[in-house]
């Protein structure tokens, strides 16, 4: 495989939906990947080698099991994988804080997912009684991003 193959290849890439592709081709190995939190977070860590380095979301959820709702509290979970955002844009407030009322309905954040925003909605009325994720954290299908207190 020539240089400028490898380069049509990326540009094709760059113009495709597709999130991220791996590539073995006799001794070339190439891997692709769009997820803008991919290598931002790796970078982070980097310099801070000599201190303790942060936990990353995702090895953070699979050491510490999500509390589960008390009796009498509603889960909002995430219907998708990707990245989620308590506010509307940057520098704005969240959609909700713990002691925040809901309405049945009303957003409580997005999860971006393939460049597409879907805002997730409370399935409940009630009072927000814990936020179990950070905004931009990457997010898992089914997981649990509040609990409601229901009215």
């Amino acid at each position: 495989m020539e240089l400028t193959d490898v380069e049509k290849l990326i540009k094709s890439f760059e113009k495709s939906n597709i999130r991220e592709m791996e590539l073995d081709y006799d001794q070339l190995h190439l891997y692709l990947n769009k997820n803008k939190h991919f290598g931002q977070k790796e970078r982070q860590a980097e310099p801070k080698e000599a201190a303790a380095a942060p936990v990353p979301a995702q090895e953070k959820a699979a050491t510490a099991p999500a509390p589960a709702p008390a009796s009498g509290d509603h889960a909002i979970k995430s219907p998708l994988v990707g990245t989620i955002y308590l506010q509307a844009k940057p520098g704005d407030a969240p959609f909700v804080t713990v002691g925040s009322h809901v309405k049945k309905g009303q957003v409580v954040c997005i999860v971006e997912a393939m460049k597409m925003m879907t805002e997730i909605k409370s399935t409940v009325s009630g009072t927000v009684s814990q936020v179990l994720v950070e905004n931009e954290d990457l997010v898992e299908c089914d997981q649990t991003l509040f609990t409601v207190k229901e009215d």
